[in-house]
């Protein structure tokens, strides 16, 4: 049993996105074990995965069909371990079990590393986004802080004393919001850094055909 090309892709987007959820009743009892099998190969599952099915369908008195589930696991890793497969699966985060045979491993992997380094380069730039971005709100807090400072310390309801703690609490956040804008800027540069980076590894990437 052969399963081509789109339908692979499409079962790759369903389980993605159903997760690892356990197994009904009803797909314990009806399940067709060599293509769950496929599915899981087809996503580089490592052949403990049957273990969980086993686990989900004990509770239901029902136990896989080892024989079917394995071939079909077989034929799934044949179009995982594809080099465009590596890569993607590299691109999008995945971790590598060491599940493809020795036959297509070397090409897999060279395209998967690829794909990690792609993915690596781009999570800099957005993990650097999100450092800019907390700043920035960290900011805004310290500039009310300040502005509220400030409106308190001319107000005649401020006694001596605590325009004097007021004075202080001013100084404070003036250095704050020094340290911030200063992390802000350094977070700029880094992202400039990594932004030219990635956008130069893409250009290698394209030379080379991915």
């Amino acid at each position: 049993m052969r399963i081509g090309k789109a339908a692979v892709a499409a079962i790759f987007v369903i389980l993605t996105a159903s997760g690892c959820a356990s197994m009904s009743a009803d797909e314990c009892a009806m399940g067709d074990w060599h293509a769950i099998g496929f599915e899981d190969g087809a996503q580089g599952f490592k052949a403990e995965r049957l273990g969980q099915h086993r686990k989900a369908c004990a509770k239901h008195s029902v136990a896989p069909d080892f024989v079917a589930y394995r071939n079909g696991r077989d034929e799934g890793l044949r179009e995982f371990c594809q080099p465009s497969r590596g890569f993607t699966f590299g691109a999008n985060g995945g971790v590598y079990g060491g599940v493809c045979a020795a036959d297509q491993e070397g090409h897999f992997l060279d395209a998967y590393r690829h794909g990690r380094h792609l993915h690596a380069l781009r999570s800099s730039v957005s993990t650097t986004n999100q450092a800019i971005e907390s700043r920035h709100h960290e900011l805004d807090d310290v500039e009310q802080q300040i502005r509220d400072t400030e409106a308190a310390l001319i107000s005649s309801e401020s006694s001596a004393e605590e325009r004097v703690i007021l004075l202080a609490d001013l100084k404070s956040l003036s250095e704050q919001t020094g340290r911030l804008e200063a992390e802000i800027l350094a977070l700029h540069e880094e992202r400039v850094g990594y932004e030219r980076e990635l956008e130069s590894y893409q250009a290698v990437l394209a030379d080379s055909g991915y």
